[in-house]
């Protein structure tokens, strides 16, 4: 009896241990999705980014970093047959941003529906999504729309920096790019994590403040949005505008800090529970 009884519950062992399946995810992504795996690039503000904060939660998920440091919607597609992309139960794409910033136009719905190539952010979409069909007819797919983004410094490079989205980019507004994914993402019933208008990531909090020299005075002072839209940053003078004080959601105003690594990947936690169960 005692022998059966070890047989059975060894038996039940081994059918766990097959029955669990391991679920391969692909992340394909810009510098946010990159830095997941480079947290040494932040100055060492990100301890952890959205990635393994998301297999954490999900253990019987494995990730493969695609992320791109700087890429666009139409470089990925551009070079999507040279990624290594790998068939995979679930693929996330995070991009849009970077579009935005470097005037990328965005097209039409018709440009996606249509397949009119990489002309347009729109017409890159549907490349992308037509190699993920082309790996896995069955996988799951989630979109992820660009979050709301303040005035960029980068920490290694204060030379590289960009407006905030609260002004408009040759004459682009980024909640256009973040509304395209959304049409694209119900137009294909997939799943959609909508930072952008959803996220509690905002302008208000993407950084506690900016510190700028006070134009009157030339002393520094810390100016919270939106008082610090006007206010002259040199990068060949001036002190890294976010100190480790600035830090919210995003450690220099684009890229999302511990705080918004995780805001991302609980949003993302709920969108893949859901996929995985359909």
């Amino acid at each position: 009896m005692k022998t059966l009884l070890l047989l059975l519950i060894a038996g039940g062992f081994l059918f766990l241990s097959f029955s669990e399946k391991t679920v391969t995810w692909v992340a394909i992504g810009d510098s946010i999705t990159y830095l997941n795996d480079h947290t040494n690039e932040t100055g060492n503000r990100v301890t952890k980014g959205y990635l393994s904060r998301v297999v954490e939660k999900l253990p019987e998920v494995e990730y493969i970093n695609q992320g791109h440091n700087g890429w666009t919607v139409v470089r990925i597609a551009q070079q999507i047959e040279k990624l290594g992309l790998v068939k995979a139960d679930v693929y996330s794409v995070f991009l849009g941003t970077n579009d935005w910033w470097h005037g990328g136009p965005l097209g039409t719905f018709a440009d996606y529906q249509n397949a009119t190539g990489n002309q347009t952010v729109y017409g890159a979409y549907r490349t992308i999504i037509n190699k993920i069909r082309n790996l896995n007819p069955q996988a799951k797919v989630i979109l992820i729309t660009p979050m709301q983004r303040s005035d960029f410094v980068y920490i290694n490079n204060p030379k590289n920096n960009a407006n905030g989205s609260y002004k408009s980019k040759d004459g682009q507004q980024l909640v256009d790019f973040a509304n395209a994914v959304d049409t694209i993402a119900r137009y294909e019933n997939f799943k959609l994590v909508d930072l952008y208008h959803k996220g509690k990531i905002t302008q208000k909090n993407l950084v506690n403040f900016k510190r700028l020299k006070d134009p009157a005075t030339g002393q520094y002072k810390n100016y919270m949005y939106p008082d610090f839209i006007d206010i002259p940053f040199n990068p060949e003078t001036d002190e890294y505008p976010y100190p480790p004080e600035a830090i919210n959601m995003t450690y220099d105003g684009l890229h999302p800090s511990d705080r918004g690594n995780q805001r991302i990947a609980d949003m993302l936690v709920k969108a893949m529970r859901k996929v995985l169960r359909d």
